[in-house]
Order: C-alpha cells, then sequence, then structure tokens
C-alpha cells in the first residue's frame, strides 16, 4: 500500500470533513497489525487517519464503536469512511497512553487510578455494550471457543517454545493442550471480551481514558480481559497492585444497573488460568514477531514476559495442571534461556556485527569511496523522483526538513519508490544477520544531493532501527563535514 496513495485519500476526507486542508500529514509507527495509520492537522483540526484493507474487520470496528458510542463509552469518534471503507477518519485522542505514563512515571498513585478508571469502563465494556453486540458481526470469531484457545495454545508451542528447541513429548503436549482448551472453553461466564485489554491500547488525556484496538472483540470470559490488562509484561505491576486492582473489578461491578450474578471463587479461579493462557499468547506473538521477523519492540518484551511466567510458576503451584505443560514451562524460565534475551535489541537480534552505512551524494560530483573494501552495497538513484529543489521555497533546505519531506511524501512517488528499497535491501540484511556479516552499504543519489537522497537515506536509516534496532552510520556527502572520497 504506498503511503502516497494513503494520503491522497484520507487527506480528501479530512477535507471533506473539516472544510480545510491538513497543512500537516505524517504516519505514526507500525503496530503490529497490517494497519497504518497517518495524523493529519490543519489550523484548527487534527484528526488520526486510517487504512485497512480488510473490510470485515473494518466493519467490525465500525460496528463496535457505533454501540460503545450508544453507551457513550470513551472510544474514537468515527469522523467519515471512504466508499469502499478501507480508509477512515478518527478523533484524534493525542499520543499518549497508559503505558507511555507509565514507562515515565514508573507506579505512581496517578498511573494506579488511572488502572482503575480502566477497570470502571471495562465493567462496562462487559456486562452494559456486551449485553447489545451482535457476535455474529465479529471478524474473526464470534466466539472465544475451544478452537480459538487451543489456537493461541499452539501459537505458543510453534512460535516460542519450538523455536528455542525445548525438548518435549509431543503427542502428551498437544493431549493436553487440547484438554485445557476444552475446559476452559466451558466457563461461564460469557461477555463481550475485548482481547486485547492492555496499557498500550489506552490513551489518556487530561487525566481520562480513551480506547482503541478493540475490533478483535468477541463473546467470551471477562477474565481474560483482566489478566490482559493486570500481566502486560513490559508493564510489570507490582504484585501488590495485581491484587488490589483485581479486587476493584468486583468493586466496580456494583457501580452497574444491575450487579451480575456469579460465583466469585470460580471467577477468579479461571481469571489465573486466563493469566497463564494469555502469558504464553503473548509469548507466541513476542516469537513470532520478535524472533521470526525481528521486529525490536516484540524481542525487547521477551524477557519480561518470561518473568511473568516464573513469578506465575512460582506463586500458583497448582496451574497448569497438566504435567508435560508445567515442564515445558519450567524449561522456559531457566536462566540459560531468559540470558538470550538480555542485552541492548541489536544484541539479541543477533545483529550486532552488521554496520550499515547510508550515504547521500550528488551524481555531478560522484559516488562514496568504498570505505569498507568490500566492493559491494547498494547504490539507489532518486533522479526518477520529482525534485523539490526546483521550487524556490525549497531551495536553500534539505530533505531533513519537514516541508521538502511533506512535499515529497505527498507529491511525488517517494513512498512507492522507497517501499521498494526497503524490500530489497531487506533480504540482504536478513541473509547478513544470519551469517554474521559485517558490513552494508547503501547509497542514494541524485543531482545536487540536497532534497531526494538526504530523505531517502534518513528514511532507510529510521527503517532499519524500527524493523532490526540497528543504527546505521549516515553520512550526506553534500551536506555533513567528513573525509570520504570518491569513485
Amino acid at each position: 500500500m504506498p503511503k502516497q496513495e494513503l494520503v491522497t485519500i484520507i487527506s480528501e476526507l479530512f477535507t471533506k470533513h473539516f472544510g480545510e486542508e491538513p497543512t500537516e500529514v505524517y504516519q505514526l509507527p507500525a503496530s503490529g497489525s497490517d494497519r497504518k495509520y497517518v495524523r493529519l492537522r490543519s489550523a484548527a483540526h487534527t484528526a488520526i487517519g486510517a487504512y485497512n484493507p480488510d473490510k470485515k474487520e473494518n466493519n467490525t470496528f465500525f460496528y463496535f464503536s457505533q454501540v460503545f458510542s450508544k453507551y457513550k463509552m470513551p472510544v474514537p469518534e468515527i469522523l467519515a469512511k471512504s466508499r469502499d471503507k478501507q480508509y477512515y477518519l478518527l478523533q484524534d485522542l493525542g499520543s499518549t497512553s497508559i503505558f507511555d505514563l507509565l514507562d515515565a512515571e514508573g507506579h505512581t498513585p496517578r498511573i494506579k487510578n488511572l488502572f482503575k478508571k480502566s477497570i470502571d469502563h471495562l465493567v462496562r465494556f462487559h456486562w452494559e455494550a456486551g449485553k447489545e453486540i451482535d457476535y455474529s458481526l465479529c471478524f474473526a470469531a464470534r466466539n472465544f471457543d475451544r478452537s480459538q484457545i487451543l489456537s493461541d495454545l499452539l501459537y505458543f508451542k510453534y512460535y516460542f517454545a519450538d523455536l528455542l528447541k525445548v525438548p518435549y513429548n509431543k503427542p502428551a503436549l498437544l493431549e493436553e493442550l487440547e484438554a485445557w482448551s476444552r475446559t476452559l472453553s466451558a466457563a461461564r461466564p460469557q461477555t463481550f471480551m475485548y482481547r486485547d485489554f492492555q496499557s498500550r491500547n489506552i490513551q489518556v488525556m487530561d487525566d481520562e481514558v480513551y480506547f482503541i484496538d478493540y475490533q478483535g472483540g468477541m463473546q467470551g470470559m471477562p477474565q481474560y480481559d483482566l489478566a490482559s490488562l493486570l500481566w502486560q509484561a513490559r508493564a510489570q505491576l507490582p504484585v501488590d497492585w495485581k491484587n488490589e486492582l483485581v479486587n476493584y473489578y468486583f468493586e466496580a461491578l456494583k457501580t452497574l444497573p444491575e450487579t451480575p450474578s456469579f460465583n466469585e471463587m470460580d471467577f477468579r479461579r479461571v481469571y489465573l488460568e486466563c493469566v497463564l493462557l494469555r502469558i504464553l499468547q503473548t509469548l507466541g506473538a513476542y516469537g513470532f514477531r520478535g524472533i521470526l521477523e525481528r521486529k525490536t519492540h516484540f524481542i525487547k518484551s521477551i524477557k519480561p514476559a518470561l518473568q511473568q511466567l516464573k513469578f506465575f510458576l512460582d506463586t500458583y503451584g497448582h496451574i497448569p495442571a497438566h504435567s508435560e505443560l508445567r515442564q515445558v514451562l519450567e524449561l522456559l524460565v531457566k536462566p540459560e534461556i531468559t540470558e538470550q534475551f538480555e542485552g541492548p535489541s541489536d544484541e539479541l537480534l543477533s545483529a550486532s556485527k552488521l554496520k550499515v552505512r547510508i550515504y547521500s551524494f550528488s551524481y555531478k560530483k560522484g559516488m562514496p569511496e568504498d570505505v569498507a573494501g568490500q566492493g559491494g552495497g547498494f547504490v539507489f538513484d532518486c533522479r526518477g523522483i520529482l525534485n523539490p529543489g526546483r521550487l524556490e521555497q525549497y531551495k536553500t533546505i534539505t530533505g531533513k526538513d519537514t516541508s521538502v519531506k511533506e512535499y515529497l511524501l505527498s507529491k511525488t512517488l517517494m513512498p512507492r519508490f522507497l517501499e521498494s528499497v526497503y524490500a530489497t535491501v531487506d533480504i540482504s540484511v536478513d541473509n547478513y544477520i544470519s551469517r554474521g556479516f559485517e558490513d552494508l552499504s547503501v547509497s542514494f543519489g541524485c543531482t545536487g544531493g540536497q532534497h531526494r537522497s538526504v530523505y531517502a537515506a534518513e528514511a532507510l536509516a529510521l527503517h532499519l532501527k524500527e524493523k532490526y534496532g540497528l543504527s546505521a552510520e549516515v553520512v550526506h556527502l553534500e551536506q555533513d563535514e567528513h573525509t570520504l572520497g570518491r569513485r
């Protein structure tokens, strides 16, 4: 999906809705999904633009938003949709999540209060709005049933335990996972289950909480959402907080117009099983996104997730009630496993030996010399991209300046060009990391080495940082002071 097309269509939605064109458009960091987001601003307005090719998922998100808004739940207002429902415009709820504040402030009384406010709304998601939802409109599955639970458990098996080559009895483990999924799927009560109710998906503005990323919801165990919130690996909530906030869930239930009836002891027992299930599902996701796809955020999350698992196993010796699974989990939390995920993210990705040099240059003055003596590396010609330097307002600035970036993003084929560059360079980066190679150079040339090549070099450096955790050395031959020769 070219960013240029995303910017064009979303900007049109913004202009039609607000009656004025956006003056700023920039892409937001990618998450674990394939959805793409941009923030748009004008003199008087701001909004979030989204693109998702999965129309069924979008329809579920629109439907859930409608129901939640009816119950005055703090979710983003949908401002506009494209005719094909692949693009839409959302209320901008800011850039700060509870996780961001927790990371900055630590476990302060203010943060605990934000968690309590989140639980106040969680009980309403479960027991009020959940009563009205037509679960046949869920895009992934209508119920968190046996097959869904087993899928999460197998996700953990294949993408974490197997990737780390933990020894186990395969038939015995599969039989235990199937048995656990059957008993857990029969647990009651069943309500709306948010599915990914964690602090990263709870935005904070003026000390009030707002909720995003709920399109994966379905009917299921309410305990799963509580477990997701309180046992998020990177949040590392203190034990006394977890206990207090579980108790607070039951206090929040008393504020509902109709207090739900269920056995509290059974609820708490299933909650602990959901904690373990969520930890395992999370490790599966971290294995897939981190170990296989080499995404830095997920690699960094593995160690705290394993620490959560160890604490759980040490504290709740009766869960899981399956011997082979217990043995696998005990092996995974041994120091020799956890130590693999200590240190900087580039080391965790086995990429610490790979040094990437990125250059921009002018074809009039010549390409950079081969300082590594390898004789290789990529050279990309940016001269097929419309040149901002032809316009008077850009003549004295470079591809590092915001106005030039916006021009290249929205008025030229630079986004499509860079997608091809990323796909090409990634092949070599993956191969070089796996083979322990130590050097790769990538150069971008344009007419003057001022706008297009500078922007492309900076963009590739950011891409390598976000995907691989690599800090590339970037040198702009026509803009920076350096001692490099020319070929």
